[in-house]
């Protein structure tokens, strides 16, 4: 039976269960408030900006799109500074912090009354994001044991992907029913909740004694922690090019009415869960023929839903497949994160949302600039090709100079674990 993180007396399989829920619930949490917004922006837009709504309703969407990327923005100011200067602090109390700050800053976001203070409460709430999924990622792992790190992740993940199935669109219909206000309320419930579980069930883990934050700061100095980063912020922003704008995109090109949002949400929902324990499995197999598949996918799904949105069965297609395909690369790009930087894993694991949370902040900024330019809700579509693309030609380099550094005997990272090469 498996051992507590400190080692000391043995955990039961119920205990690991309830423990992996706990930390998945908080990820469930985390996907409402991050993804909520998306299929709320016309009711953000028409109750934050109302003049700007009555007299150009793209206009004020594609504005109201800025509440997303200050969200995405958080999460990159706080992933690395927490991760960095707490990776000492004990892991079950790290969580419990970072899940009261993510109950008051959503209290925040759905109380006061201005877009300007909405839009610095959405930056604030997202600041304890990559941190919480990063030490969760790495509490998870230990109970997962070996050779099981990436499903372990999948796992944590798993609350985000299942909330696009379940919570997501359920609390979208509450704000389209109650205002988008009451939905943000019932987002911070449900980390209140979450707090109560994490305390009740994640066992003590201890954070690294060893761990500084220059020791922590030295992944930066790693030319492929920079190129993994990269994969994430550009390839990822194909996603959230597309979701930013899903609201306008079912109502505008497809010709759907605004009730059958969530049900498109829970599409990508589906999708998303697929994609995230397939990927997780997957990348215990190989972390590079994961990146390789899942962007191919990505790809080609992006190229359906841009030929074919204006029919139900296009949409419906096109927007699984998406979420299927990124959902993949999200465990599989911290695994990669977590061979490359080494010693730096509360970092490494959390800079993986970091990244993640760049592209959404491109890709929604991107769309919403070609949206307020006049060229359409489909345009956010094939900028969402060009990121990913950009994303296979980093993932191409980034596994070429592995290539020619296990040529000169160096170790490499190659899967989920580093192989030593021998020259011959």
């Amino acid at each position: 039976m498996p051992l507590t993180p400190d080692g000391s007396t043995q955990l039961s399989s119920t205990r690991i269960r309830l423990a992996l829920l706990a930390l998945a619930l908080g990820g469930f949490g985390i996907g409402a408030t991050e993804f909520v917004a998306m299929g709320l922006l016309p009711n953000l837009a028409a109750d934050l900006l109302p003049e700007l709504y009555a007299s150009a309703p793209d206009a004020a969407n594609a504005q109201a799109g800025w509440l997303i990327s200050a969200y995405a923005l958080g999460v990159v100011v706080g992933a690395p500074t927490i991760a960095a200067a707490a990776a000492r602090w004990p892991r079950k109390q790290l969580l419990l912090g970072l899940l009261t700050a993510f109950t008051l800053g959503t209290i925040a976001s759905a109380l006061l009354p201005t877009f300007e203070t909405v839009l610095a409460a959405r930056f604030v709430a997202g600041l304890p994001h990559g941190a919480y999924f990063g030490i969760a990622s790495l509490v998870a792992a230990h109970l997962m044991g070996p050779g099981k790190r990436a499903r372990g992740i999948a796992i944590v993940l798993s609350g985000l992907t299942i909330s696009n199935v379940i919570g997501v669109p359920t609390i979208t219909w509450i704000g389209q029913m109650s205002g988008w206000r009451v939905a943000y309320l019932v987002v911070a419930a449900i980390f209140a909740l979450t707090f109560v579980a994490v305390a009740v069930f994640v066992p003590f883990q201890a954070g690294n004694p060893k761990a500084t934050m220059r020791a922590e700061l030295r992944a930066f100095g790693k030319l492929q922690v920079w190129i993994t980063l990269s994969i994430g912020a550009i390839g990822f922003g194909g996603l959230f090019a597309v979701y930013t704008y899903v609201a306008p995109l079912v109502i505008e090109i497809t010709g759907l009415s605004a009730a059958a949002v969530p049900l498109i949400l829970v599409v990508v929902g589906l999708g998303m869960t697929a994609g995230n324990f397939g990927g997780g499995a997957m990348a215990d197999w190989s972390v590079r023929r994961t990146m390789y598949i899942s962007f191919g996918v990505l790809i080609l799904a992006l190229v359906i839903l841009g030929l074919s949105a204006q029919f139900l069965t296009g949409l419906l297609v096109g927007m699984f497949l998406i979420g299927a395909a990124a959902s993949a690369l999200s465990p599989t790009i911290q695994a990669r994160l977590m061979d490359v930087a080494h010693e730096s894993q509360s970092l490494a694991a959390a800079l993986n949302h970091s990244s993640l949370n760049v592209g959404n902040a491109l890709g929604a900024a991107l769309g919403g600039v070609a949206i307020a330019a006049g060229l359409g809700y489909l345009a956010p579509v094939w900028i969402g090709v060009g990121l990913s693309a950009v994303g296979v030609l980093l993932t191409l380099l980034t596994f070429s100079i592995d290539r020619r550094r296990r040529h000169r005997g160096h170790h490499v990272p190659y899967g989920t674990q580093l192989i030593p090469v021998v020259r011959r």
